[in-house]
């Protein structure tokens, strides 16, 4: 099987040859047909999180190397382990990369998402950028339907992350207003979504105007420039005194901030974004207002399969992809780093 991989941090993917896996027990398979390049894999590269004042969170001590980035995965089985009855070769199957250990309270609960002992698919154990992929169990498999095969790949962290921040404030938003920052890959995602599983009216914030452009063609209800002066203003005029609801997707202290200023009373934040840095607000707004700032990381396996039946339920409008092959896996990463890109850019074989 060919990967593209890390061998040094920061430096240029290589491209590898070695065997293709032999599945044992419940093990699957998978021939990848696609595979997304999200942000967060731009950190995975180069091996460490802006934590802001100049600090840096090491996570190159997660992985050993050479590593095949790509959490954003679809395939074909090709073949399975023994003890596999619910899936046969040539299904096409989504698989689901946030996976745990199974065994502690936190996975039995059915968050193997927040595991702290996690075998998650392109961060910790090897990913989509390659031939194949080997999926533990195929409980982490999930059909799409009809939806195209690079769009179905994108479900796997930006519609499940996505999904999940916006479930968090669902009830909030609802009949009310909601601030989506940030209309990249996963924010865009998030405009779809949310549009999909609630009645709200949606603004979004972004610093690139074709982003806003896109968001606005895509069913914002307004967009904004958060750097535009009186851009706070604007918002709380559009909003009324204020979003129910805000979502950051970005997660950087400038996004973060303007995020909490645009907040309304009894209003609550989630940031979704690993951009990283830091932000200063006083604390004594937190009860004046009666608001809250929460973060959230990807999705359950059950918010997964609450988003692909919405999926494939045809209420998700597409959010833009394109297809690039395997082996520009460097240049896009590049391309994300620069903010070349609007939506999502999927590697296909």
């Amino acid at each position: 099987m060919l990967s593209y991989q890390i061998t040094e941090y920061g430096k240029p993917l290589e491209a590898l040859e070695r065997a293709t896996p032999v599945p044992e027990g419940d093990e699957v398979l998978l021939k990848i047909t696609a595979s997304g390049v999200c942000h967060s894999d731009l950190h995975l590269w180069e091996g460490y999180f802006d934590l802001g004042g100049g600090r840096k969170a090491d996570i190159t001590r997660l992985r050993d190397l050479p590593f095949t980035l790509g959490h954003e995965i679809v395939g074909e089985v090709e073949a399975v382990g023994p003890n596999v009855a619910d899936v046969k070769p040539g299904d096409r199957r989504i698989a689901y990369p946030w996976i745990g250990c199974g065994d502690c309270a936190i996975c039995a609960r059915g968050d193997e998402h927040l595991c702290a002992k996690p075998a998650q698919l392109g961060v910790h154990v090897d990913g989509g950028y390659a031939s194949h992929v080997t999926v533990p169990h195929s409980r982490y498999l999930y059909d799409y339907g009809d939806v195209s095969t690079e769009l179905a790949c994108t479900y796997a962290c930006s519609g499940i992350t996505a999904f999940g921040a916006l479930n968090k404030v669902r009830e909030l938003a609802t009949g009310n207003q909601l601030l989506i920052v940030g209309a990249g890959g996963v924010g865009f995602a998030g405009l779809m979504i949310a549009q999909a599983m609630m009645d709200t009216e949606i603004v979004v914030a972004d610093i690139d105007e074709a982003k806003l452009e896109a968001a606005k063609a895509a069913g914002a209800a307004h967009v904004i420039n958060p750097t535009a002066d009186g851009a706070r203003k604007q918002v709380m005029a559009m909003t009324g005194g204020g979003a129910a609801a805000v979502v950051d997707f970005v997660g950087s202290g400038p996004s973060t901030q303007f995020g909490m200023s645009c907040l309304a009373a009894n209003g609550e934040m989630v940031v979704v974004g690993l951009f990283g840095g830091s932000f200063d607000m006083s604390v004594a707004m937190f009860p004046l207002k009666n608001i809250s700032l929460r973060g959230s990381i990807t999705g359950s396996p059950a918010e997964m399969a609450e988003l692909m039946a919405l999926v494939k339920s045809g209420k998700v409008k597409p959010l833009p992809v394109a297809a690039r092959g395997m082996g520009e896996a460097q240049q896009t990463l590049e391309d994300l780093q620069a903010g070349r890109i609007v939506g999502r850019v999927v590697l296909v074989p």
